[in-house]
């Protein structure tokens, strides 16, 4: 969606630069795909990546193509675009290729969907910092003072 695009690029990257990849915290994804077909494909061939240690990259390229796209449910969001980005992040396609047309995290994707709207979760995006709820496309600063107070704490 628009916000989980603006989130991804403005707070997402930002946080994984600042307190990942420097250890200081984890961030774990969870699947919530509530927007059709496309959502949930585009979920499963991202869990498809994981595989290959490319979850990120792969997560990050599809973000990538719906931010330069810029609609909803236009059907961009296909197998030949989940196969085309596994080509050229450098993996396996054709390993790729049989996790996501065999369906391998299709049920993981369903239950992660009914465990969060289970935790309350009815929007994206959605985020939890040890438990505190930050709703939204919340800007940088408010989760940059959220992680530093409790890493303080």
């Amino acid at each position: 969606c628009p916000f989980c695009a603006r989130f991804h690029e403005l707070v997402g990257k930002p946080l994984r630069e600042e307190y990942v990849k420097t250890g200081k915290v984890r961030m774990i994804f969870r699947n919530f795909q509530f927007l059709g077909p496309e959502s949930f494909l585009a979920a499963e061939a991202a869990e498809c990546a994981k595989d290959q240690g490319k979850f990120w990259a792969y997560h990050d390229a599809i973000y990538r193509e719906e931010a330069r796209d810029g609609a909803e449910h236009n059907g961009n969001l296909n197998r030949s675009l989940f196969l085309r980005l596994a080509g050229d992040l450098g993996m396996d396609v054709a390993a790729f290729t049989d996790c996501f047309d065999g369906g391998k995290y299709r049920e993981q994707v369903k239950e992660d969907t009914v465990a969060a709207q289970s935790a309350g979760v009815n929007s994206t995006p959605m985020t939890f910092v040890n438990g505190e709820e930050l709703k939204g496309a919340v800007p940088y600063d408010q989760f940059k003072a959220v992680i530093d107070r409790i890493l303080s704490g």
